[in-house]
């Protein structure tokens, strides 16, 4: 019964990894996460609701630069197994997307040809194993 469970997680900002060192850097500064101030952001769940066989609702609060805001993953359950010690674990992706300005991070720049260089919307992908207990 995942509706007892409970999901933390930690992610830590100067980790951020867009396969181009210069913008990896922008966002690592005090534009975007300030990773020397805030070196990690936390999820910590509230509620897990089942919404059929392979769908949950997770909901919790995030903090990203000391705001916390509540947020909704959509998690999809993907099977059970034992590992090699015996444990029983269950894998789920979790999936969201939040807006950055609702965090304080709010850089941008215009474009020659209209809009802006960075969008406010962000993903949140995680891939988990829980472990029953």
């Amino acid at each position: 019964n995942f509706e007892n469970a409970s999901v933390d997680f930690k992610a830590e900002t100067a980790s951020v990894n867009t396969n181009n060192g210069d913008r990896d850097n922008h966002l690592r500064s005090a534009d975007f996460f300030d990773s020397e101030n805030y070196p990690s952001l936390l999820f910590k769940s509230d509620t897990i609701k089942k919404l059929s066989d392979n769908k949950y609702l997770v909901k919790g609060m995030i903090t990203i630069k000391d705001v916390s805001r509540e947020i909704e993953l959509n998690a999809d359950y993907s099977g059970l197994l034992k590992d090699p010690w015996g444990n029983s674990k269950a894998g789920f992706l979790l999936e969201t997307t939040i807006n950055r300005k609702d965090f304080g991070l709010t850089w941008n720049a215009a474009l020659e040809t209209g809009g802006v260089l960075v969008s406010e919307d962000v993903r949140i992908i995680c891939e988990i194993q829980i472990q029953k207990q």
